[in-house]
């Protein structure tokens, strides 16, 4: 399907946690009842959500503050084998989503996610939510060697979609997706709605929008409401969620 012809990027690549689904309560509840089986105390969904972004193991990792890889190994199976089973207990699309991409798509814009979840997880919940027709592909953190930030998985997309990454927006939550964008040499969209606006505010990121419609007028040309204009991902976009 072809972009329209008025849109600026004809291929968007999503991230999933905290930019198109609120995904942090069952993250969290997965997480903590690994903690507890290795006897640490559970966390709040605030503070993991800050951990959220470089995938499963990096995840466990932060929240036991460890090195010692015989633990973090138990640990990050436990938390993936209680997630895969719980995956949407309360996980939804945030307000707004659904209808910025049955609106993208209806305006041309070929969409995929980019995430660094496990890709099966991925699009269990993707298709879970009902969101499968609005993306073309998906890529989770284990389809290539490699994950974001590098930025083989968004050429990748690329590649897949027939769109070069000149002509790409990569629309994220994280310095992670920020930085993605910019090693592959795309746009980046923040978005205000996830787990890390304070980081993408403190990076100076910009464009961040603060409504999923708000990405609508934005790929259309158009300015958002809060008057956020759009570039390159820029020397900010370099740090990652470390």
């Amino acid at each position: 399907m072809p972009a329209a012809p008025s849109a600026r990027f004809a291929h968007l690549a999503f991230d999933l946690d905290g930019t198109l689904v609120d995904t942090s309560e069952d993250i969290a509840a997965a997480l903590n009842v690994a903690l507890t089986a290795v006897g640490r105390d559970p966390l709040p969904v605030g503070d993991v959500v800050r951990h959220v972004g470089e995938g499963a193991r990096r995840l466990v990792e932060r929240a036991l503050a460890t090195a010692d890889r015989a633990l973090v190994d138990r640990a990050t199976a436990l938390f993936l084998d209680h997630y895969a089973r719980h995956l949407l207990d309360v996980s939804r699309p945030y307000p707004g989503i659904v209808e910025a991409l049955a609106a993208l798509v209806e305006a041309g814009s070929l969409c995929t996610v980019l995430s660094n979840k496990p890709e099966s997880l991925a699009r269990a919940i993707v298709s879970g939510l009902g969101l499968s027709g609005f993306f073309v592909a998906v890529i989770g953190g284990d389809s290539l060697p490699v994950r974001k930030p590098d930025p083989r998985g968004l050429w990748e997309l690329c590649t897949l979609v027939g769109v070069p990454s000149a002509a790409t927006l990569v629309v994220g939550d994280s310095l992670i997706d920020a930085a993605t964008a910019r090693a592959a040499g795309a746009a980046f969209c923040g978005v205000a709605w996830g787990f890390g606006r304070d980081a993408l505010e403190q990076a100076a990121i910009a464009p961040l929008l603060q409504r999923p419609g708000d990405l609508v007028t934005f790929v259309a040309g158009e300015r958002p409401a809060d008057g956020a204009q759009v570039g390159r991902a820029g020397s900010g976009a370099a740090r990652s969620e470390a």
